[in-house]
């Protein structure tokens, strides 16, 4: 059954319609990886209803255990669930170029001009609007993680856990916890559809030549890896060549989020290679925080220091392919075990947790706003604008902007 939904979905989403979608989003998502996963989580799961709320909480799960950028491998996701891999393709590229174009821009002038000047105002009205986003997409998750008053208990005590303690390492560990939880609380509360089970059992010629695919994929990132972990200098001598390997390889070893990662590249880029310097490498992750792109995209900036404009766009292709391949891959695992019981059963401990994990981001945002009157507005117009007249959030972010610029 869940493979005729996806082929139905399939059917009814252009590829044209996937990358107009995501340039936009990819264009007003400032605020980090957790704003950008409730824009498409508003766009596509509560304005056209193109994937479950399950779905994407089990997409959302799946890559905060997975290394790289947990928004891009969601993205990813999607794009997969909705038209296989060209269209994880299409919106893992659409909503990367609006900010690689940016920040290309920005790298350019600041390689010519020196350190630009940051908005401040605009930034302090993007901090409480980007705190309602995720809020509204934690509202819209509420009714498919919240079954019971269990998962009431797990998604508050993931919440308060990561409020006020926070790490990867927790981060990890409650997912896994509320797995485990899932498993046995559950256990029995939701007998399988057993026809559904056991035609997702039987095989066919074009599920054993996906298999092969998915073989490949796994061996082209090992690869990846290998390149990374073992010198090979032939592959080091072109600077393209050499960003690609470097990029890629780091890529596959980043768990935790862009910030978790950002002591490792600098130690290979600024110390080991010294492909920029300290004070450099410092405005490369500033830059990339008002793009509303990822924070990685601070890739481009290296890259582009180092060769230019192909530097750049091969930098930014190698940090986010090969985590986005393997998150398609691990996809491809959860649709072949989503069947069973014991499966649901922890995914339902872990739809809770994540929830809880998304309202907690929204309180750290929250905690880097101003103590102004302003930020009070800001927040409770984003809130009412989006959940009583459901607003779109590509138009949330600029309104908020304007507002910082006039009322700070």
């Amino acid at each position: 059954m869940k493979d005729l939904d996806l082929d139905s979905q399939q059917e009814r989403v252009s590829l044209l319609f996937l990358a107009w979608t995501f340039l936009r989003i990819g264009a007003t998502a400032f605020g980090g990886f957790m704003a950008l996963i409730s824009v498409v989580q508003n766009i596509v799961v509560e304005r056209r209803k193109l994937l479950r709320a399950e779905e994407m909480i089990d997409g959302i799960s799946l890559a905060t255990i997975l290394p790289g950028p947990v928004a891009i491998n969601v993205v990813a996701y999607v794009g997969y669930r909705l038209r296989g891999g060209l269209g994880a393709l299409v919106c893992a590229f659409a909503v990367i170029l609006p900010s690689f174009i940016l920040l290309v821009g920005l790298t350019m002038a600041y390689l010519e001009w020196g350190k630009l000047p940051v908005v401040d105002k605009a930034l302090s009205g993007f901090v409480p609007a980007v705190a309602a986003i995720i809020l509204n997409a934690a509202w819209g998750m509420r009714k498919n993680a919240l079954g019971g008053t269990a998962e009431i208990c797990i998604a508050g005590v993931s919440g308060v856990l990561m409020i006020t303690l926070g790490g990867f390492y927790l981060t990890v560990g409650i997912v896994v916890a509320a797995g485990l939880l899932g498993w046995g609380l559950f256990t029995g509360s939701q007998p399988g559809d057993e026809a559904s089970i056991n035609s997702q059992r039987a095989g066919s010629p074009a599920q054993a030549e996906m298999g092969w695919a998915w073989g490949g994929a796994a061996l082209l990132l090992l690869a990846f890896l290998a390149l990374f972990l073992i010198p090979m200098p032939g592959l080091t001598r072109h600077p393209a060549a050499e960003l690609f390997v470097t990029f890629s390889g780091m890529s596959l070893m980043l768990f935790g989020g862009g910030f978790v990662f950002i002591p490792l590249i600098q130690e290979i880029v600024v110390d080991g290679l010294q492909w920029v310097s300290q004070s450099e490498f410092a405005s490369a992750i500033a830059l990339g925080q008002i793009t509303p792109g990822p924070i990685l995209i601070s890739a481009t900036f290296i890259g582009y220091k180092v060769h230019g404009l192909l530097g750049a766009f091969v930098a930014t292709f190698a940090i986010f392919f090969p985590p986005a391949l393997l998150m398609l891959t691990a996809s491809r695992v959860l649709d072949k075990v989503n069947h069973s019981p014991g499966i649901r059963n922890a995914l339902r401990g872990i739809r809770a947790a994540v929830l809880g994990l998304i309202v907690s981001a929204a309180f750290v945002v929250a905690q880097s706003a101003q103590w102004h009157w302003a930020t009070l507005l800001i927040l409770a117009g984003a809130l009412i604008a989006l959940v009583r007249f459901r607003i779109e959030v590509a138009w949330i972010i600029p309104a908020a902007g304007v507002l910082g610029l006039i009322l700070y």
